[in-house]
């Protein structure tokens, strides 16, 4: 049985939906990967593109609210900026993971795609540890 893994972030439009994204990518075949926001503002287009730019469609992930998965069990529970940590809600058995990212949509426009990319890239070299530690 797959094991069920929530990325939380506050707009669930950068951070949580790379993460997602990659997850599935890497380990969907172990991982079911969910994300959502505390305060949902949509996919970032940038999102898409820096995803885009490793061969990784998130296009048709949608920006969720936390409520739609409270009362869900999860696996994992991993908070990927540092609001969400202070407004996630208990998921019973649960101990919450904490990893803290920057947010890219706060980079000045003409910085803002290689800031998606970095972000992008920490992301992933945090899942690719985070995998290890699950085999």
């Amino acid at each position: 049985m797959k094991k069920r893994v929530l990325f939380l972030c506050t707009g669930n439009s950068a951070r949580s939906q790379m993460a997602e994204g990659l997850l599935r990518h890497l380990a969907g075949d172990r991982f079911e990967a969910f994300s959502a926001g505390t305060d949902p503002k949509g996919l970032h287009p940038q999102t898409v593109e820096a995803m885009k730019d490793m061969s990784i469609d998130v296009s048709q992930q949608r920006s969720k609210d936390v409520k739609e998965f409270l009362g869900q069990q999860f696996d994992h529970v991993i908070t990927v900026c540092d609001r969400a940590k202070q407004q996630c809600p208990i998921f019973p058995g649960v101990e919450p993971i904490h990893w803290g990212f920057e947010d890219p949509a706060a980079a000045e426009p003409a910085d803002q795609f290689r800031a998606f990319q970095t972000i992008r890239d920490e992301i992933a070299q945090r899942i690719q540890s985070f995998l290890l530690e699950q085999k």
